[in-house]
């Protein structure tokens, strides 16, 4: 599988801020995850909210991906790490996937590491905005 390079992402003022706020929370600095979501977030282009286009992944937005190799599909709502709940869907933006998957928009793909070692290649199908 070839290597997919770090593809461009793009998050709203709101969130930026509200994210930025989590990274620096003493209560989350021992996660690995949150060195590599600041990282995310440094190279992110920046937009106002109205600025907010359907097909983007954003806080509480609840997206598809699809994983290439195998065509299964993963339903998934981004939130904030005190709301995550995998029975139901909800995927932290603490957790790895969830902050590989924060910015993206609908074709945009990644590359993760499954479960058995092996890498996936999960492209990003759909997303839908709650109205809240």
């Amino acid at each position: 599988m070839e290597s997919i390079s770090q593809p461009p992402i793009t998050v709203s003022e709101r969130d930026l801020g509200r994210l930025e706020s989590l990274v620096e929370s003493p209560r989350w600095q021992h996660l690995p995850v949150v060195k590599a979501l600041s990282a995310e977030l440094e190279r992110a282009q920046v937009i106002a909210d109205a600025d907010i286009g359907p097909d983007l992944v954003t806080m509480n937005s609840t997206l598809t991906c699809v994983e290439e190799v195998s065509g299964r599909e993963h339903t998934l709502t981004l939130c904030w790490p005190d709301e995550a709940d995998a029975a139901k869907g909800k995927v932290s933006v603490l957790a790895p996937v969830g902050a590989a998957l924060l910015g993206l928009s609908v074709g945009q793909r990644i590359d993760w590491p499954g479960p058995d070692g092996r890498s996936l290649r999960l492209r990003v199908a759909s997303v839908t905005h709650s109205a809240a």
